[in-house]
């Protein structure tokens, strides 16, 4: 094994206790980043296909591969995992793990634009291809920017925001998208939470298409995995958690009776595809003071159930999001 990955992966024990890879099987890390879960499934004996659509994480993966022989990196987006997996001639899979939203080795790159902490160009691109933050800030209209922070950011003041963003364009720089909003809200320095932090997150996500990414996603899983096979999803925003949640729910039957705040689902729904492993898992204390990112993160794990997978997914909700 080559030396230690430089970012510590969120719930790395739990992952692996939820995953039970053991020797010969063959796993999925659909966001390989530092590689912290690869190296942990690989130190199990099993087989790891790696997925990245970020080609820095792939090109820094190299030599991980060229020493392990159980390693495969694929440079795809996890959407595509099933196809890609089908195109190396592996039909199925024991399990597969995602690990949601952006990676530390991102934040803590000025130069890619994911955060504000550093000043660099506004690009927040994981493919390092098509439209930048830049780009879609400085030609949205003010209501599409509006919608864009308030969905994706819990942004009750976005139309504020939005309005600020186009009074101030061009803009090029994290930086100058920083000082934007902390000037529409009235930012106080020394206060506990920046404001501009759910602008930035509700611009990458929109950027990059990440929600329609975990449907996706997941439905890739669910038709790459053998019966028996494990799915664990580690999430950092309420709007990823929700989605896990209701595919899971859905999948395993468990909507199928209705409630007074849904409906009854229909007589000819597909058996379920999926069974609960276990109850939603969250940081302790411990790994929170070492890790601060895992403290909003939440695990949901999930089996593969005999049944064939569902079509279509759990219906669109965000597939057609997308400005790249």
């Amino acid at each position: 094994m080559s030396a230690p990955a430089p970012h510590v992966p969120v719930l790395l024990d739990e992952v692996i206790a939820g995953l039970a890879p053991r020797e010969g099987e063959t796993h999925v890390d659909g966001t390989f980043g530092a590689g912290g879960y690869t190296r942990a499934i690989l130190a199990t004996g099993a087989t790891v296909y790696a997925f990245d659509r970020d080609p820095d994480a792939i090109d820094e993966g190299r030599a991980l591969e060229a020493a392990e022989a159980r390693l495969t990196l694929v440079p795809e987006r996890f959407s595509r995992l099933d196809a890609a997996l089908a195109e190396r001639g592996v039909e199925a899979v024991d399990g597969v793990v995602l690990d949601i939203g952006v990676s530390s080795m991102q934040l803590d790159r000025a130069e890619r634009g994911f955060s504000f902490q550093s000043d660099g160009p506004l690009d927040m691109r994981m493919e390092r291809r098509g439209a930048t933050a830049a780009d879609f800030l400085n030609t949205a209209d003010e209501a599409e920017i509006a919608d864009v922070i308030w969905r994706y950011g819990d942004e009750p003041k976005s139309r504020r925001i939005a309005r600020a963003i186009v009074a101030a364009r061009p803009l090029s720089r994290t930086s100058e998208l920083a000082a934007v909003v902390r000037r529409a809200l009235g930012h106080r320095p020394g206060a506990p939470k920046d404001p501009a932090t759910r602008t930035f997150q509700a611009i990458r996500i929109h950027l990059n298409r990440e929600l329609g990414e975990l449907e996706d996603g997941l439905a890739a899983a669910e038709r790459a995995l053998k019966p028996g096979g494990r799915l664990a999803v580690v999430t950092f925003h309420s709007a990823e958690d929700r989605l896990v949640k209701l595919f899971l729910r859905t999948r395993s039957g468990a909507m199928a009776g209705g409630s007074r705040h849904l409906p009854a689902a229909p007589a000819n729904e597909p058996a379920p595809s999926f069974e609960a492993v276990a109850k939603p898992v969250r940081a302790g204390a411990e790994e929170t003071r070492r890790n601060p990112r895992a403290r909003s993160a939440t695990l949901r794990v999930a089996r593969r159930t005999v049944s064939p997978a569902w079509n279509p997914s759990i219906g669109g909700q965000y597939a057609g999001v997308s400005s790249s």
